[in-house]
């Protein structure tokens, strides 16, 4: 049976050629299947030379040997070499025009399932309680919203988890700032309005009041003991922060709920038999007055092993046991096979600790696999952190209203009913904004640009969105998208270019699963909206003329239609009807 990704299928035709006329054993993955460039040619492999420096033989002889061994009759014309050694592989006209046929009788458009489904636990977004989400925490909610989803459409169970900072000492100085306004019978969702300003505030008056600070202090010893009242207080500021979260939330499209919060306080009950646990399996020392782990390859500057605080010296633990304890948590109780963390690169060093020590403990085990998918920094044009004017951090919940307001403009009021406008430039605007964060390798910083991502040309989701729209348009017009079994006919290059798009979508969603990258799922969209509009502009479709040429166009624009609709919900992005 031909697999639904014909990359997968060329690449385990190419791994039988390597096993018959060389009798090397290759995993198809290594066939390295890859859409080539040079036109007349579909896709490539350098296989050959590769193999050819393991075999001390010519790379070109070696890429004719495969060539003549290769069973692929059935899907490419004979196989060609060229340069160095590279066989280049074209698909059989009559092939593509039988898969393209199949293909609206395929709900997933040919991407597999997973053959191994993985439970795994997702962390990301982790605001701050009393702090409203900033531009910084984009990044994070951002990606890690993408990579739920295109781990769930693999066939994967996604646990999102929401590990906020919610417990530790600033909530003392908090709470005792809450007294002092008098807010302790008011306080709840919206009642102190400026988080921010509320969180600055307090920190003011702990620096500059030694009496306001000795009261926050006593006010921590009372939160960690478990003070009725304190707690009340504390539950109100949590409330208070999960409505300004729940609104970013709602307004990127973002698939966490109130029900995906674990913060920090859920793990506080755990610490103190963790540190006890790691000391009875004698990984633990005291350095400093403060309980420490020593996770063996770790070393400072000096060569001196790192420590990983786990209880500090006041009695306070660090925030790696909490996320030690969150990690046992989610594999022993929640059966995790997988722990996934979205969290900035600078964190990198932390993650490789904490993972270390979890594997020293016996809690990370064989059959586990824990990752830190780390990412870089959103900066504004001056190649800085985005700042306001004044110099503060953007309120993300402002940087969105604002991509909605300026999405407005683009629409054109006259096409849209009054009802649909808003609705479109929210789709528009924020989609915007989530598509230009995931188009860039996560691994890299990228410049924030409101005209860039806004822009109606070049790799954005409004150019994606308004190619879908065309269309839809088209098949509105139709009346209905031809069905499975239409014949498909190619009599223009810019059809078969189309095609081999819709084609690829399987490979470029499994790069993008594999790799925690949706940017390479971008990639192929923008590609195949180009493709598209290169179609759109040079063959008619409506008045193609023969019935048949109408009707194998309006498949292949279906098909367009449905590679970017299903593409874009991947990365969490609408597809308006119109803009």
């Amino acid at each position: 049976m031909v697999h639904t990704d014909v990359s997968v299928e060329l690449g385990r035709r190419v791994a039988r050629a390597v096993g018959e006329a060389l009798g090397l054993e290759l995993d198809p993955e290594q066939a390295v299947i890859r859409p080539s460039r040079r036109a007349g040619v579909d896709y490539q492999t350098g296989v050959a030379m590769a193999l050819a420096a393991r075999l001390g033989r010519a790379a070109r002889e070696v890429a004719e040997e495969i060539a003549a061994a290769l069973d692929a009759a059935d899907l490419v014309e004979p196989p060609e070499v060229s340069g160095k050694g590279f066989l280049n592989l074209v698909l059989r006209a009559d092939w593509l025009a039988a898969r393209a046929s199949a293909l609206p009788g395929e709900e997933r458009l040919g991407v597999p399932l997973t053959e191994a489904p993985r439970r795994i636990a997702l962390d990301y977004s982790s605001p701050n309680v009393a702090k409203e989400m900033h531009v910084g925490h984009l990044r994070s909610t951002v990606l890690g919203d993408a990579i739920g989803r295109l781990l769930r459409f693999a066939g994967h169970q996604v646990i999102p988890h929401n590990h906020i900072g919610d417990w530790g000492t600033p909530f003392g100085m908090l709470i005792e700032h809450l007294v002092d306004e008098g807010l302790t019978e008011a306080a709840g969702a919206g009642s102190i309005g400026d988080l921010n300003g509320f969180y600055q505030e307090a920190r003011k008056k702990f620096d500059a009041e030694p009496e306001f600070a000795s009261r926050a202090r006593r006010r921590v010893v009372l939160l960690q003991g478990g003070h009725d009242q304190t707690l009340t207080w504390w539950r109100r500021l949590v409330e208070e922060s999960a409505g300004h979260f729940e609104q970013v939330y709602r307004l990127l499209g973002i698939e966490l709920t109130p029900a995906d919060v674990y913060g920090e306080s859920f793990y506080n009950p755990f610490l103190a038999d963790l540190v006890k646990e790691l000391g009875a399996r004698r990984l633990t020392r005291v350095s400093g007055g403060a309980v420490c782990t020593f996770p063996e390859g770790f070393t400072n500057r000096d060569g001196d092993p790192l420590a990983v605080i786990v209880r500090k010296r006041g009695g306070g633990y660090g925030y790696a046991a909490t996320d030690l304890a969150a990690a046992r948590y989610w594999l022993e109780e929640r059966g995790a096979t997988d722990l996934l963390y979205v969290v900035g690169s600078p964190q990198a060093q932390h993650f490789a600790l904490v993972f270390a020590v979890l594997r020293e403990a016996g809690w990370l085990m064989a059959e586990h696999h824990a990752e830190h998918i780390g990412f870089g920094s959103v900066l504004g044009s001056d190649g800085r952190a985005v700042r306001t004017r004044a110099g503060g951090s953007v309120k993300l919940v402002d940087l969105l209203v604002e991509a909605v307001d300026r999405a407005a403009e683009i629409a054109e009021p006259r096409a849209l009913p009054p009802g649909q406008q808003a609705a479109v430039a929210r789709a528009v605007g924020i989609g915007a904004v989530k598509y230009a964060d995931l188009a860039h390798d996560r691994r890299r910083d990228y410049l924030f640009d409101w005209d860039r991502m806004l822009a109606m040309d070049g790799n954005t989701a409004v150019y994606l969105q308004y190619a879908n729209c065309r269309a839809r348009s088209v098949l509105r017009a139709a009346g209905a998208a031809p069905a499975a079994g239409t014949p498909v006919l190619l009599t223009d290059p810019r059809e078969r270019a189309l095609l081999l798009r819709v084609l690829e979508f399987p490979a470029a969603v499994s790069a993008a699963t594999r790799g925690h990258a949706p940017h390479k799922l971008c990639t192929h969209l923008y590609a195949t909206a180009r493709s598209f509009s290169a179609f759109y502009a040079a063959c008619p479709i409506l008045a193609a003329g023969a019935p048949e040429l109408r009707a194998s166009r309006l498949l292949l624009a279906a098909l367009a239609s449905r590679v970017l609709t299903l593409g874009l919900s991947l990365l969490g992005i609408e597809t308006p009807e119109k803009i």
